[in-house]
């Protein structure tokens, strides 16, 4: 009985943590596109492709997944002062997103927790920044993957579900 139990709870895990990880993925995406409009007006003299690179380092940096090609360490590299002063300015510069990348952030360490990847410098990084509010506890699932869905669909990036009526539902079918 104990091991169907443990069957069932890992196959639960085994979908909520894809789940998760897209949630943390779109939170990303709609941060890449509200950064980028900032990184556009700040860093006019750069060409728009350094914008994006910028834009994308940044990103990167936040969520510690830095892309290994060797023109974006480069240009990483390059640009370390930039990266650093703009992830000292976020919380100022994304006021209405800094609870949706601090759940993000809390759940994608959460999710690797699971796999056994200690990425808990990633928080300990958003903290010192200023990113992980003390009053906000951890969100349950649901609750994130609400949020998901609402800054998604203001964002253009997903559209939230819509409860279907049974008779359309029937219509549709025959």
């Amino acid at each position: 009985m104990k091991e169907k139990d443990e069957n069932k709870s890992e196959n639960k895990d085994s979908r909520l943590l894809p789940i998760l990880r897209e949630g943390v993925a779109v939170i990303q995406m709609i941060f890449f596109k509200e950064l980028k409009f900032i990184i556009r007006k700040k860093y006019s003299d750069l060409s728009p492709s350094e914008q994006t690179m910028l834009t994308g380092a940044i990103t990167n940096e936040l969520f510690g997944s830095h892309n290994t090609e060797e023109k974006f360490q480069q240009f990483r590299n390059r640009h370390q002062g930039i990266i650093e002063q703009e992830m000292m300015s976020l919380r100022s510069e994304v006021p209405k997103l800094t609870e949706a990348l601090a759940d993000a952030l809390r759940i994608q360490t959460l999710c690797d927790h699971q796999e056994e990847i200690d990425t808990t410098q990633v928080l300990t990084q958003a903290d010192s920044f200023g990113l992980l509010p003390k009053d906000r506890e951890l969100p349950l699932p649901s609750a994130f993957m609400q949020t998901v869905r609402t800054l998604g669909a203001l964002h253009k990036l997903i559209i939230p579900p819509v409860e279907i009526d049974s008779k359309e539902e029937q219509g549709f079918i025959q």
